[in-house]
């Protein structure tokens, strides 16, 4: 017998859990790319995005992951043999420093580790050495989806100001957007890249691209351009084709605009709110586990961690066992413990996630908080009590 029949609740950190209001808008059939309403739609969905990310600035939208909109930020801002520097704070800032590399581009990295956030007085002393403004961007996370810190994305930007240094600000958002709170044109971010599997609760296949003028300036003399990342034709097209690089992707189309059309009726600042007090609810809960046991969260100051997705450390192989428990059990499904260790060592089995981004009430954290505390006593790790209660007290205003 298992208790896991029923509706599964995937709370891993992307893809996140797609609303039914999106899946029936997608459920449709092939429509006319030609003309009528999904030629209207576009440009709303480009504008919309632009309020979700807090600017005034362009918006091309690709078909493709992440790692697209890594590349396309790249190739419409440098050209080869050009200087990056990377601020890593866990794995995914590493990864878009391989994609940099891989363009021919000349790449530093700060590795700030795997639990704490950029550290602003070392940036600041790598941008004071290089005088000869060989940076051309700085390249960070907002929050990192493997070791679940947040950056101080406006004191990245004070810093390089202090420095004054003309290096593009490059912020990657896909684990966050919709769920930290972000302001691109406030905070002064020049280009910022995000993706539709995680706060904008649409299936993986579309990632976007946000830049200003300075940004849209480098792309003048950038010699990475080509043809299919070429984001000026995307951001302003003449033809409705453009928008995508060729045919559009039509039912991603219909779920992301419902899904902003969520976002709005909900208020983005409330969503901002909502994410910002259930990630309180998981971190109440853990702190009260690991009172009395070896369950420690990755980050372990609260205004570093992110409201999208929380990293935990269980000090042991546990947390393999503790995620298969809940997903044979209760039906639930945690994220492993991406880039904390290497698969092949005995420590990858020691972490695992989970991720409260998107589509996500109290019922679903404390129901799967409540699945957690299940595992802990059917796998035998030792943990403080009043997890649940602390939760509760957090969802209930305390």
């Amino acid at each position: 017998m298992s208790l896991a029949a029923g509706r599964e609740y995937l709370a891993i950190p992307g893809p996140s859990v797609v609303p039914d209001r999106v899946l029936r808008a997608m459920h449709r059939a092939s429509p006319n790319i030609y003309e009528g309403s999904l030629l209207e739609m576009a440009p709303t969905i480009q504008a919309d995005l632009k309020r979700v990310a807090r600017t005034e600035g362009d918006c091309a939208i690709y078909i493709a992951n992440g790692h697209g909109a890594w590349e396309a930020a790249l190739s419409n801002t440098m050209s080869r043999g050009d200087a990056v520097l990377v601020l890593a704070t866990g794995r995914f800032a590493l990864g878009w420093s391989e994609v940099a590399r891989r363009l021919g581009l000349e790449v530093e990295v700060i590795d700030f580790g795997k639990r704490a956030d950029a550290d602003l007085d070392r940036v600041a002393e790598a941008l004071k050495g290089d005088a000869a403004h060989r940076f051309k961007a700085v390249l960070t996370v907002q929050t990192d989806t493997a070791s679940s810190v947040r950056n101080d994305i406006p004191g990245l930007r004070r810093v390089l100001d202090d420095a004054g240094h003309p290096a593009l600000l490059m912020v990657d958002c896909i684990a966050c957007l919709a769920c930290d709170r972000f302001e691109m044109d406030a905070w002064g971010v020049d280009v910022t890249v995000a993706a539709s599997q995680k706060g904008l609760m649409t299936p993986p296949g579309l990632s976007f691209v946000w830049f200003n003028k300075k940004a849209a300036q480098a792309r003048e003399t950038a010699d990475l351009a080509t043809f299919y990342w070429d984001w000026q034709p995307r951001a302003e097209p003449a033809e409705f084709y453009q928008f995508f690089g060729g045919t559009a992707p039509t039912h991603h189309l219909f779920g992301l605009r419902e899904s902003l059309d969520m976002i709005f009726e909900e208020g983005l600042e409330n969503v901002w709110d909502r994410h910002a007090t259930l990630a309180r609810a998981v971190w109440a809960a853990f702190e009260a586990w690991g009172a009395d046991g070896p369950l420690e969260l990755n980050i372990a100051d609260p205004a570093k961690r992110s409201h999208a997705v929380t990293a935990v450390r269980v000090g042991g192989p546990q947390g393999t066992e503790i995620r298969r428990w809940v997903m044979d059990n209760a039906g639930l499904t945690l994220g492993i413990g991406l880039g904390m260790a290497e698969k092949s060592s005995p420590e990858w089995h020691n972490f695992f996630r989970i991720a409260h981004m998107g589509h996500v009430n109290a019922h679903m954290v404390l129901g799967a908080l409540g699945s957690i505390q299940a595992s802990l006593k059917a796998v035998g790790v030792p943990h403080g009590p009043g997890a649940l209660d602390a939760a509760a007290e957090v969802c209930a205003g305390g």
